[in-house]
């Protein structure tokens, strides 16, 4: 069996897909067999246009579409209103089933969430799940994609708050659209003293490589 990570946001748009696709590709191009899967994706006609897709692509992993994704979704909205609308509620017992399948074939499988972690995945009345439930089902520790410009402290405190007070472990932070100037640098700081999570790696605009020793990142990895 192979091993997995989860990858969550601070809310949506903030490059989570992005950051997964140098993730991936970062272990493939160090001789890693990478997979990768997200359990719903909402908002793509089909998956070589999705979040999934985009990833694929940019790392470079030949995975079957079939397996990137356990249910996708046209309307582009939250992946529980969107299986209300086209009739295709979220099983848990498929994701996780899907999941193992994908975790025998590849040796290191990035998990990418949906929206920011407060998400719900299915609302109707035989079941109630959230993006929690699917990270504790998968078993997976986590690390938080988040945007490094103004107001990220509150928002990345508050994600790993979130996590924690759910018992769900938060390997660390990386940071987005990062440029180093002086108020980026103090949310670094102010991150790993107020949330107690180290920065990871910080993503610059355009990068096309993760900046991250390969170690550390296969270290993340449970």
């Amino acid at each position: 069996m192979g091993k997995g990570l989860f990858i969550t946001a601070t809310g949506t748009d903030v490059g989570k897909t992005y950051v997964t696709a140098l993730i991936v590709k970062k272990l493939k191009e160090a001789g890693y067999h990478a997979g990768y899967y997200k359990a719903a994706l909402s908002g793509a006609e089909c998956i070589a246009d999705s979040d999934a897709g985009y990833v694929k692509k940019v790392s470079g992993i030949t995975q079957e579409d079939d397996t990137l994704i356990s249910y996708l979704y046209k309307e582009a909205v939250s992946p529980h209103l969107a299986a209300r609308i086209e009739d295709n509620p979220v099983e848990l017992q498929k994701v996780t089933e899907d999941f193992r399948k994908v975790t025998e074939e590849y040796e290191y499988v990035t998990v990418e969430g949906s929206g920011g972690i407060v998400c719900p995945i299915r609302w109707d009345e035989t079941c109630r799940l959230l993006l929690e439930d699917v990270i504790r089902a998968l078993e997976l520790d986590t690390v938080v994609v988040a945007d490094a410009g103004l107001g990220t402290i509150n928002a990345v405190v508050l994600t790993v708050e979130y996590l924690r007070q759910h018992g769900i472990s938060v390997k660390g932070v990386i940071l987005n659209h990062y440029t180093g100037d002086v108020m980026q640098e103090d949310n670094v700081r102010m991150i790993e003293m107020l949330a107690q999570v180290p920065i990871l790696a910080k993503v610059k605009p355009q990068d096309t490589e993760l900046s991250m020793d390969i170690g550390k990142l296969v270290s993340l990895f449970a």
